[in-house]
């Protein structure tokens, strides 16, 4: 499914994790931009083989921990 999805990166030892919350794919690399290309990979092989039904855009909202 073609589409606009949102890629949600962060630092873990010397990798970055790539995780795409409407999907739920997750991919990692060296680079930023390699976890990026793993995660589209990894994503578009997920909606090839899986019925997937879009839940909408996601969005990212921050909150505080007192």
């Amino acid at each position: 499914m073609h589409g606009t999805y949102t890629a949600v990166i962060h630092k873990e030892g010397d990798l970055y994790v790539a995780d795409c919350p409407e999907v739920g794919s997750v991919s990692q690399g060296s680079t930023i931009e390699l976890a990026l290309k793993n995660l589209q990979e990894a994503t578009a092989l997920y909606l090839e083989e899986t019925e997937y039904t879009p839940y909408g855009n996601a969005f990212i909202k921050t909150f505080n921990v007192y």
